[in-house]
């Protein structure tokens, strides 16, 4: 079956409670789509409905154009890696990576060459004849996605696959599954994560899921650097996110100190909205759209310091490359930011 996926007004419900909400989103042939939220978000659920573990209470799953809401998983065409892994103990690598393909009744002499070509691609080919309980965890993902691969799926699903991994491997398999992607250009790919990290370094596109609801989809680029929704700029990436009326001549106002913001909307004088400027955006010392406060708290993150600062009862933290003598708690600092580095949401809105 030809990769993309489509939902269509796709809603699930478990014992009457609703666990995704009409999720309208498409994802292209050959993209990589992050599913990116907190726990109980639905994006898992998401990801079981184009599966087929779960049938939706309304809409409809499209994949590669074909309407496979009444479809079986088996039936589907796809490739699934889950957190677990869910090796089978007792086959060996090579068995493992070649269960899907003799479950489809794959002609033997195709299964053999299909599991080297697999094993070749996530780099273990020298471990066909190894049991999982002879591999690390890595090793072991490293096989799920080779099993995934095996059946030349035209959608690869994963499901908060490298959470089972420390920071060093996970961080090595993301660049794994970015090479494989290059290899693969035409699998589409739904990425399931409560990590912004690996949404960002991995997706072409993020979609925010918040409460059942998708929430904001965009590249990683427009929803880091212009977050529409307060929810979004918290979430992918960190942020300040702080008060301010909007004023005359391109102004805004936080708590009577007027700063100016490039590209601020038409919104009228006197409105709310909140500004948002990511941490490594804002600079200690004078300069455009200063602001003072007192420093609440200073971490030291080997090649940074984070600075948090209390600025008129409102927390604000800078990141800024390693100090050699960093302000101590209690000092009293100015930190800026550049105008084209604050972004407005929901100006004209009522602030809550």
């Amino acid at each position: 079956m030809d990769g993309g996926i489509r939902f269509d007004g796709v809603t699930v419900a478990y014992d009457g409670t609703v666990v995704l909400d009409h999720l309208d989103l498409t994802v292209e042939p050959g993209e990589v789509m992050a599913l990116l939220g907190p726990s109980g978000s639905g994006k898992t659920t998401a990801l079981r409905a184009v599966a087929g573990f779960v049938r939706p209470a309304s809409g409809r799953v499209f994949l590669g154009g074909r309407d496979v809401t009444g479809l079986p998983p088996h039936r589907r065409g796809i490739g699934m890696v889950v957190q677990s892994y869910a090796l089978f103990p007792h086959l060996s690598v090579a068995e493992n990576v070649a269960f899907g393909l003799r479950a489809r009744k794959e002609p033997r002499a195709a299964i053999s060459g299909r599991v080297a070509d697999a094993l070749e691609m996530t780099g273990m080919a020298d471990f066909a004849r190894r049991y999982p309980r002879e591999l690390s965890g890595g090793q072991q993902q490293r096989v799920a996605i080779a099993r995934a691969l095996a059946v030349r799926p035209g959608v690869l699903l994963l499901d908060e696959p490298l959470s089972a991994l420390d920071a060093r491997l996970r961080s090595d398999m993301l660049a794994e599954l970015a090479r494989i992607h290059r290899e693969l250009p035409d699998v589409t790919i739904l990425y399931v994560t409560h990590d912004q990290v690996e949404a960002l370094t991995l997706a072409d596109r993020i979609a925010v899921m918040d409460r059942a609801r998708l929430r904001d989809c965009g590249t990683p680029q427009e929803l880091y650097r212009s977050p529409r929704t307060e929810f979004t700029a918290s979430f992918v990436g960190n942020a300040n996110l702080l008060p301010v009326s909007l004023g005359p001549a391109g102004s805004v106002v936080l708590d009577g100190v007027p700063l100016t913001v490039s590209g601020r909307s038409g919104a009228c004088p006197g409105t709310t909205a909140t500004l948002c400027v990511r941490p490594h955006l804002v600079g200690l010392g004078e300069g455009p759209n200063t602001l003072h406060g007192s420093v609440t708290e200073v971490q030291w993150r080997g090649a940074t310091h984070r600075v948090h600062v209390d600025v008129g009862g409102r927390p604000l933290m800078a990141d800024v490359r390693e100090l050699r003598e960093p302000p101590a708690v209690g000092d009293r600092i100015a930190l800026h930011f550049a105008p084209e580095d604050g972004v407005l949401l929901g100006a004209g809105a009522a602030h809550g």
